[in-house]
């Protein structure tokens, strides 16, 4: 049986280009989660409303949440036609990018 996987990237664009960015990735969003082993898949920003009990991430950042059904789905996935052509698309505007790659907690 394959333990799920979990991801969590941390996208930091260049100053003032995170909304265009985030328009491409929205768009790529149906094609991923029609793959298969795609459980969850989206970015999520700072929820301003939180006030000083967070640790903000920025204007400039956005956080990609992702689930899958294995590593084998994951990498998968990663080298989709789709990952390649947005990846291409939005290098220009990416000033950094973390990925975290998990599995739950035993």
């Amino acid at each position: 049986m394959s333990e799920m996987v979990h991801v969590i990237a941390v996208i930091t664009t260049k100053p003032e280009m995170r909304s265009k960015v985030l328009e491409l990735f929205n768009a790529n969003v149906p094609a991923v989660l029609a793959e298969d082993g795609c459980i969850e898949y989206g970015a999520t920003i700072d929820a301003p409303e939180a006030g000083p009990f967070q640790t903000p991430y920025g204007n400039d950042t956005f956080v990609v949440i992702e689930k899958w059904e294995s590593m084998a789905a994951l990498m998968a996935h990663a080298v989709a036609p789709h990952m390649k052509a947005y990846g291409a698309s939005t290098a220009d505007m990416l000033a950094d990018r973390k990925i975290h790659v998990m599995h739950n907690a035993i």
